[in-house]
């Protein structure tokens, strides 16, 4: 049979996917990841996986601690207000402070970016993102994925997720089985609404057709509700090597309500002063421009509150200095009292 001379030959480019585009990127985020490197690590980018030298002369007894996670609808505001380097540090945030809150270092980090098409300025702010947050947390940028996938994103919109792995002594493994009534709770501060109810926002912006130029007190909105997620990394390191923390929270999706009790014993309860701290502007914005109930705020949003440490009352004063002077704001929010049920409770009062 003649071979058919008429027919277009077809190439990967044809179908939506660019190597070259995809290898370029590479390259340019190298820079980025060096500069995150730690010891431990084996080599660079570019290999089928990362390698990381885990020096066990160090420990007695390591736990290795290992964190996933992503950044949710947010990621349709940093498509939206082009702040794709706030997205990464994002990331980043959402991996490391679940990891810090065992009292565990994290020591690497990896990540997936996938995308319709690879846009390599935006994919760059990305994975820069990325590096300044692991820079931050002092974890090191080993390697990662990037995918491009036309069929199933649009475009150049684009899904990230997050691969954090740490490690801590067994014997200083942070998991609440200290915690008892009369402990004290130190609440820290949030940078804003970190990466957790976007969605509801998101339905709050469009019901009320509200633009993103709009100010809060001479801000504006685009920028507070793009304010990356806070990384209290360090401070909580220094935190449990300085005191007997018994127990550390990360306010994550569920705000305080549902966060709570997972780092608490049964047979407690988490009493909060709603009067010892004052929710910043956004907070306020968004339930009053949604209508939202205060306790569906509390139990969507951090209300700004990032992170809850859990102390003896005794070591609260040193607990406060130290995460004062570790350049965090920090007040005493509320107490661990008994309760009676199996399920820890969470009660803000106030």
């Amino acid at each position: 049979m003649a071979k058919d001379e008429s027919r277009t030959r077809l190439t990967y480019r044809d179908a939506g996917v660019d190597i070259d585009t995809g290898a370029e990127l590479v390259q340019r985020i190298k820079a980025d990841a060096a500069t995150t490197m730690r010891p431990e690590v084996l080599g660079g980018l570019g290999g089928f996986s990362g390698l990381f030298e885990l020096q066990l002369e160090r420990y007695r007894n390591p736990v290795l601690v290992c964190s996933s996670d992503g950044v949710g609808t947010k990621l349709n505001l940093a498509i939206e207000t082009r702040r794709h380097e706030a997205i990464g540090v994002d990331l980043v945030a959402m991996c490391v402070n679940d990891i810090a809150v065992t009292g565990a270092e994290p020591l690497l980090f990896l990540d997936y970016y996938a995308t319709g098409r690879i846009e390599l300025d935006m994919a760059q702010q990305v994975i820069r993102g990325i590096a300044r947050g692991c820079r931050e947390a002092g974890a090191a940028l080993i390697g990662g994925e990037t995918a491009e996938m036309p069929g199933i994103y649009a475009g150049n919109h684009y899904d990230l997720a997050g691969f954090c792995v740490g490690v801590v002594e067994k014997a200083k493994l942070i998991d609440g089985t200290r915690v008892c009534p009369g402990d004290a709770l130190i609440g820290i501060a949030s940078s804003g609404l970190h990466s957790n109810g976007y969605s509801l926002v998101r339905h709050v912006l469009a019901t009320r057709r509200i633009d993103l130029t709009t100010e809060l007190n001479g801000t504006a909105l685009a920028e507070l509700l793009m304010t990356p997620t806070r990384i209290y990394v360090r401070a909580l390191r220094r935190l449990v090597a300085e005191t007997h923390t018994h127990s550390l929270c990360h306010i994550t999706g569920g705000g305080l309500l549902e966060n709570l009790p997972r780092v608490l014993p049964a047979q407690t309860e988490a009493w909060i002063d709603s009067r010892s701290w004052e929710w910043p502007t956004v907070f306020d914005w968004l339930q009053r421009e949604g209508n939202i109930a205060r306790q569906e705020m509390y139990r969507v949003f951090n209300c700004g509150v990032g992170m809850v440490a859990v102390v003896a009352p005794q070591e609260v004063d040193h607990a406060l200095a130290v995460l004062r002077g570790a350049g965090e704001t920090a007040w005493r929010l509320g107490e661990v009292r008994a309760g009676s049920a199996d399920k820890p409770l969470v009660r803000i009062e106030g």
